[in-house]
């Protein structure tokens, strides 16, 4: 039986920048590791510590493994002082990942913010394998600025997927050398811009800080989508990966079992859901 407290031995392959503090690091574990969109690994620097982070890779691919990091923090700062052949270590996958088996058949509307983007990014390759199984597929991603849209070398790649595949992004404050939308994450989720979807036959998925999940939740309330229709991505505070150490709670839920995409439905009479 796996020892689910020790990591597996992982060297860094490739290492990718995706803006100025966001990197993406390809890792080759020893042995190929399965997981589902949305569960989470715990990445250990060794002699520094471990931190959760949630793959950004192809779940279909199992011999590498891709993690996108934002510069923020004790663990990730020696991670983004590593470069290719460094060796850290992998546990998991922890949690129950996103419920792609409901999304069959619906319009699926995707919210990124920030770092938030990378999350998701598998969650975006489970879609993209097949989209013909979905309705529609929109992705809403923003930044503070241009040089903050990680992933944005894929955008063009995306959108030509599938006519069902749209994508757009937005910044927070006017740019110099920006052509698109203006504004928060939350303006672009206004009935205009979301592309004809069916919101009675519809769900939405949001990843980003908390206070971005805040006012998201709270624009799709208001523009018609149902608690049960709304899933969270609220990784916070996630240790052990096992309920064990009980730092990860949101009411009686543990992010690391039940989560960390969470049903709004569940969660909305927390108090403080959002921290």
């Amino acid at each position: 039986m796996k020892n689910p407290y020790y990591p597996i031995d992982t060297v860094v392959e490739d290492v990718i920048t995706e803006t100025p503090t966001i990197k993406t690091f390809v890792l080759k574990p020893v042995r190929p590791i399965q997981f589902k969109a949305g569960q989470f690994m715990q990445l250990t620097v060794p002699g520094v510590g471990e931190a959760p982070f949630t793959p950004s890779s192809d779940p279909s691919i199992t011999e590498r493994m891709e993690i996108t990091i934002l510069k923020t923090g004790k663990v990730t700062d020696a991670l983004h002082e590593l470069g290719p052949g460094a060796k850290v270590g992998l546990r998991g996958p922890f949690g129950k990942g996103y419920p792609l088996d409901k999304l069959v058949g619906k319009d699926v509307l995707v919210v990124g913010g920030g770092v938030g983007l990378a999350p998701m990014r598998a969650l975006l390759y489970g879609l993209f394998a097949d989209p013909s199984k979905y309705k529609k597929i929109v992705i809403k991603f923003g930044a503070r600025e241009p040089a903050e849209l990680s992933f944005r070398r894929q955008f063009d790649e995306w959108r030509a997927l599938a006519d069902n595949i749209s994508l757009q992004t937005t910044i927070d404050v006017p740019h110099p050398d920006w052509t698109g939308h203006v504004g928060l994450v939350t303006t672009v989720l206004e009935t205009e811009h979301l592309e004809g979807i069916d919101i009675v036959d519809s769900y939405a998925l949001s990843c980003g800080p908390e206070i971005m999940l805040k006012f998201v939740t709270l624009k799709l309330l208001e523009i018609g989508y149902k608690p049960p229709q709304i899933y969270l991505s609220m990784n916070r505070k996630m240790s052990c990966g096992m309920g064990k150490c009980g730092r990860c709670n949101v009411g009686h839920y543990y992010l690391c079992v039940d989560g960390p995409d969470m049903c709004y439905d569940k969660i909305k009479h927390v108090p403080n859901v959002f921290g």
